[in-house]
């Protein structure tokens, strides 16, 4: 039996996730059961291109907001909440505490992202 180490955990973007699984689709020629399943959920979900979503992180890291990391800034350029309650519910996994008027300086980037 093969054991695996994890060495590094290292967040991922639904658009990184999506071109990963294209390049594995071309390589292989066709996906897993599970990795068509994810594709799927990719496809229907993840609205936003991957030049978009940079874009979209690189203006919430400029808001130099205390204590937000890179896994939850990916997480709000992935789901890109509207309004500030749907921003709480993104971050509300998370052992994350941000302020009402930084919220509100996220959604107003994340407004320029939705459709």
């Amino acid at each position: 039996m093969v054991r695996a180490e994890i060495i590094e955990e290292v967040p991922i973007s639904m658009s990184d996730l999506k071109s990963e699984l294209k390049r594995i689709k071309k390589r292989d020629g066709e996906l897993t059961p599970r990795s068509m399943k994810l594709e799927d959920y990719l496809n229907h979900f993840n609205e936003i291109t991957k030049k978009d979503h940079e874009e979209l992180t690189a203006e919430i890291n400029k808001l130099n907001i205390p204590r937000l990391k890179e896994i939850h800034v990916i997480k709000i350029a992935d789901i890109i909440p509207a309004t500030v309650e749907e921003l709480k519910s993104v971050l509300q996994g998370y052992a994350l505490t941000v302020t009402s008027d930084n919220m509100k300086k996220i959604i107003k980037v994340t407004k320029k992202f939705t459709s």
